[in-house]
């Protein structure tokens, strides 16, 4: 491919490393944080803009064959990662002193955008790993708690374990296949043989460590309760959704059935009954997002049942909607000084009477996780569960249906705390408040926009 055109492939990419250079310098330069804050967020929303414009043109190249490519569908989908970003790095600003923040989150979000184009796992892998390494150093940049680095300790460990336990899963792939493309794991699952299945089942082994799929998720709520606001939020949703874009990329051209299927079942199913029943006694409202992302967790592996066919678009769609919700629940917290207060669901306490606002835009964020009509989380299960009907495992979709159920409490329960609870609090004007809530705005606004329109979304994907 001639240098100009991969240059325009990878614009996406090469504007968040100017971002990161920009940073840089500023840093050296000792310009403070609000240089760097709108530095950061005008290179992320170039790069989203950038994306959905190469989409628009119908661009489909492949820069480096074989390791990494393009389509109008990859590059919507890079560009709503990216566009999701922008809500975290606003929402920074009431946490962070400096302008570390901005710079690792561009690192991670460089990472993160290379995963829905890879081709090989080793651009898999370096995505993922770039995507990862900032995040240990996000735990404890703010240092609001003293398990901070306890929880940075945690995460570093376990995504080390997934990390090894994915490496030998492609190591194996390869001594069966010869190829260290994405078409290798449907080649080793459909040889049958001990080494292939073996490799498959540590490959989905180091996606469910990374994505905190039960019985591989006692890192998650601990990591999540000792981040700030805005890590949380981001590990929450788009760290998340780097695990997923690395199963779509594995599992492009595989039909699962047999044994595989059962395992792809039998743990996301667990995840959702037990994510959804552990979230109820949550007193945290990070500790209970992180239970109910387990859940969600389980959700989204089940698109890898059965047929390819809409796998891509549900997966897409989901990861949007339930990031959308989940950071326009996080950027209308309300703000306190003392972060472990903030935390706790006491403090939403009769929120409606003192930020009717603020207590009904978490409600909408509440009422789309949960998955109710018409709210876009409604949708993005629709999609999951037509999926996997047709794909003959109507008794997983059965299943799974009953679990999601049980989320229903408590989100609810958030809901019944605002509206219907009586709080001698004040309410509070925090610093960077504005920003954090322009953030809401902006997540409000996709979520309105999947409610009302979620087939022109569908159409690009």
């Amino acid at each position: 491919m001639p240098s100009r055109d991969a240059l325009i492939a990878l614009l996406p990419e090469h504007l968040l490393l100017g971002g990161m250079i920009a940073l840089i310098i500023v840093a050296l330069l000792r310009q403070g944080r609000a240089l760097s804050l709108g530095i950061s967020v005008a290179f992320v929303t170039a790069a989203a803009a950038v994306a959905f414009w190469l989409a628009g043109t119908g661009l489909t190249a492949q820069p480096f064959p074989g390791q990494f490519s393009v389509t109008p569908p990859i590059l919507v989908a890079k560009g709503a990662l990216l566009g999701l970003a922008i809500p975290v790095l606003l929402m920074s600003r009431t946490e962070f002193e400096d302008g570390e923040f901005p710079l690792l989150l561009l690192s991670s979000l460089y990472g993160l955008s290379l995963l829905p184009s890879a081709d090989s796992a080793l651009v898999l892998f370096l995505g993922l790993e770039m995507m990862s390494i900032p995040v240990y150093a996000l735990i404890v940049l703010a240092f609001r708690r003293p398990q901070a680095a306890e929880s940075a300790l945690k995460y570093l460990v376990l995504s080390g374990a997934a990390t090894a336990t994915f490496l030998m899963g492609v190591s194996l792939l390869y001594g069966t296949t010869g190829t260290m493309g994405v078409e290798a794991l449907g080649q080793a699952l459909a040889a049958g043989d001990l080494l292939g299945r073996s490799a498959v089942v540590l490959v989905v082994l180091g996606l469910f460590l990374k994505a905190a799929v039960v019985p591989f998720h006692a890192w998650a709520p601990d990591t999540y309760e000792g981040a700030s606001v805005p890590v949380t939020a981001y590990m929450a949703t788009l760290s998340k959704a780097a695990a997923l874009m690395v199963g779509l990329r594995m599992f492009t051209t595989v039909n699962v059935t047999g044994p595989m299927a059962d395992l792809l079942a039998a743990l996301p199913f667990v995840s959702i009954v037990w994510g959804n029943i552990a979230a109820i006694r949550q007193q945290s409202m990070r500790r209970m997002i992180a239970y109910s992302s387990i859940a969600h967790a389980g959700y989204l592996f089940y698109a890898f049942l059965g047929h390819t066919d809409g796998r891509f678009e549900a997966v897409t769609f989901y990861v949007i909607a339930y990031s959308a919700a989940n950071l326009l629940a996080f950027a209308f917290l309300p703000p306190h000084d003392d972060d472990a207060m903030r935390d706790r669901l006491d403090s939403l306490d009769g929120l409606f009477h003192r930020d009717p606002f603020a207590a009904s835009l978490i409600a909408v964020a509440m009422l789309s996780l949960a998955g109710l009509p018409p709210r876009p989380g409604f949708t993005a299960k629709f999609l999951f569960f037509r999926t996997v009907v047709a794909a003959g495992f109507g008794t997983y979709a059965v299943l799974g249906l009953v679990g999601s159920f049980l989320g229903l409490f408590f989100y609810l329960r958030v809901i019944q705390r605002m509206f219907m609870t009586a709080s001698s609090a004040e309410r509070r004007e925090g610093r960077g408040i504005g920003l954090s809530r322009m953030a809401g705005v902006l997540c409000l606004a996709a979520t309105v926009v999947l409610t009302i329109v979620p087939g022109w979304l569908l159409a690009r994907i």
